[in-house]
């Protein structure tokens, strides 16, 4: 089984950066950090990479409810959504796979609440493909 789910659009990083944010908070996400991971490497080791910002994504109730099941899952959380640049214009939009939560705990409290992770986060990505022309690969 893959760690992620993802979307490569057909769109410029920062449109796709954007309307990723815009599709999270339509599913009840806002966004508690933001790590703009080339601008990071830039600065630390002079490393040029492509643009890629990983947003830490959070619906409190499922988060809530996780850490009620499994105290130590905090440290899985927030959900990661990565944006990255790809070539020729496009981009890739990923998430960790909520179903890893219950394979790396072995924790089966968390499978309904990694279902309910994983139909929110599909819907994202749905609702980024319905706005871009998109190679999907989940």
């Amino acid at each position: 089984m893959s760690f992620v789910i993802g979307i490569t659009l057909d769109r410029e990083f920062a449109d796709s950066l954007e309307a990723t944010r815009v599709a999270l908070a339509a599913q009840g996400f806002g966004v508690l950090t933001e790590i703009d991971l080339s601008a990071t490497l830039r600065a630390k080791l002079g490393a040029e990479v492509p643009a890629q910002v990983i947003l830490g994504a959070c619906r409190p109730p499922l988060a809530l409810a996780a850490l009620q099941a499994e105290p130590s899952v905090g440290v899985l959380l927030p959900c990661n959504v990565v944006v990255r640049s790809l070539e020729d214009g496009r981009s890739r939009v990923e998430a960790m796979d909520p179903a890893t939560m219950v394979d790396l705990t072995g924790n089966q409290l968390l499978a309904d609440l990694a279902g309910e992770a994983r139909t929110l986060l599909d819907a994202a990505l749905t609702d980024l493909a319905d706005t871009s022309s998109p190679e999907r690969h989940r």
